[in-house]
């Protein structure tokens, strides 16, 4: 009997070319074809789905009639509660066999897998999430280890099924141990690490395909499956760009997004003063940030990249706003590092090229790495070279072991390589842009982010625009 897997992987909520691969979807689709999706569909950078709690992805796997999908990280990271709201409601199964609550109890609307039945045949298909460590407990997860879960759902179900496929959102280095471990295994759909086979490949006797990322390819699988034989008829990773996109889903996503625009755009409060910004000059907004971390964290310097924000922020704030101006979901984060570290990447800052360079790094949405931005510091410079740094007026001691609050994308080292050298992170459940919710409307703070930390030969205000 022949069985037909279409598969998206790593979307990313990028519905332009979402629009495209849905085209291609229906193009290949027929009555024999189980259509998936890897995890990381719904990133929540997205509008739409920030003003429909993610049901507008959910509307737009369902429109095409997708059969299941797992959960990645990015379907995690706007909380517990948001991940519940999209299960609970999705007519098409989550699947995650080892994603748990941090009390270890069951995600309500989460399956371990699930059985579907397809041109005679019956199919498992499991699912699994990626650990990510120290994030797990401020997102509220738990993560099993993946190899006990995915063997347990094997035993559950054994004699049950003809054909079992694991949604893997773990990544393809992952994937190729894990198939040579547990054979039981037919198939593997391979996401996370956003790898792009050309076609699919065969390891130790399980078939494993991957589409890369962004919506830019659609997988296919076409299999024979003849008692306990499955074999790979024919496979290929087709490209969306030439494909013109798909009506229905252009509709559904301009009906959500203005939906969510109307719901967004709601004012959360007044700015008494603008919050302008720029990637290399000094800014209040990123100062602002800068400030709000290192109070929120209570460390002894505050550290932020002005390139996490994309904008300023005039007159009102409003949630609309906060995703446009801040859309990476990044966390603060604290840890401790020595003077000499921070020395290093703060002398790093005054190189034009590098505020310039391309910021790309786990969660970041913007574009450039910009500027550090420092509180708690007075960093003396004269236009070229930093001359002193000075950390609650006294001296930066290199050899000294600081604390320092930050975002997880320079704790990892991201754009600024020696602020890796750290120890004793911890991360907090809300993101950089709820940094600014909560400080700016404070007229202390705002006041604060105004005052220059950056100081050339006499000392002048930030100017106000």
């Amino acid at each position: 009997m022949k069985l037909k897997i279409i598969h998206t992987n790593d979307v990313h909520s990028n519905f332009e070319n979402f629009s495209k691969a849905a085209s291609l979807i229906m193009k290949y689709k027929d009555e024999n074809t189980l259509l998936l999706d890897g995890g990381d569909f719904a990133d929540f950078k997205s509008i739409e789905l920030q003003g429909t709690r993610g049901l507008a992805a959910i509307e737009l796997l369902d429109s095409l009639g997708y059969d299941a999908l797992t959960l990645g990280n990015n379907e995690t990271f706007n909380g517990i509660d948001t991940l519940e709201y999209m299960a609970t409601r999705s007519p098409f199964p989550f699947i995650s066999n080892n994603l748990q609550k941090k009390d270890r109890t069951e995600v309500n609307g989460v399956v371990q897998s699930t059985m579907i039945e397809k041109n005679g045949l019956t199919i498992l298909i499991t699912g699994s999430s990626p650990d990510l460590g120290g994030f797990n407990d401020g997102l509220g997860i738990h993560i099993r280890p993946y190899q006990e879960a995915i063997i347990q759902e094997l035993e559950k179900h054994d004699g049950r099924y003809d054909i079992c496929i694991l949604l893997s959102h773990l990544g393809t280095q992952a994937d190729e141990e894990l198939v040579k471990e547990i054979k039981e295994i037919d198939v593997v759909i391979s996401a996370h690490d956003h790898q792009l086979y050309t076609e699919a490949k065969v390891v130790n006797g399980t078939i494993m395909n991957s589409a890369g990322n962004y919506g830019e390819h659609v997988g296919i699988v076409e299999l024979e499956v003849e008692g306990s034989s499955v074999s790979l008829l024919h496979s290929e990773t087709i490209s969306t760009v030439d494909m013109e996109p798909l009506p229905r889903i252009q509709a559904i996503l301009q009906k959500n997004k203005e939906k969510a625009i109307e719901v967004l755009s709601r004012s959360l409060y007044e700015i008494e003063r603008p919050l302008w910004h720029d990637v290399i000059e000094e800014n209040p907004i990123s100062n602002l940030i800068a400030d709000g971390l290192r109070d929120m964290l209570q460390c002894d310097i505050g550290l932020i990249n002005s390139g996490i924000v994309n904008a300023g922020v005039f007159h009102n704030l409003s949630a609309k706003k906060l995703i446009e101006v801040c859309p990476s979901p990044l966390n603060p984060t604290s840890f401790e590092i020595q003077g000499k570290y921070v020395r290093h990447a703060i002398e790093l800052s005054l190189d034009v090229q590098v505020c310039l360079a391309d910021g790309r790094g786990p969660g970041f949405r913007g574009k450039f790495v910009g500027r550090l931005h420092v509180s708690g510091a007075e960093v003396f410079y004269d236009g070229k070279n930093v001359s002193e740094i000075r950390i609650d007026g006294k001296p930066l001691d290199d050899e000294k072991w600081y604390t320092v609050a930050s975002s997880d994308y320079l704790q990892r080292g991201s754009g600024y390589p020696s602020l890796a050298h750290n120890r004793n992170e911890h991360y907090l459940p809300e993101e950089l842009k709820d940094v600014i919710r909560i400080y700016g409307e404070n007229p202390k703070f705002i006041e604060k982010a105004y005052e220059n930390r950056w100081k050339v030969h006499s000392e002048v205000k930030i100017k106000t625009v």
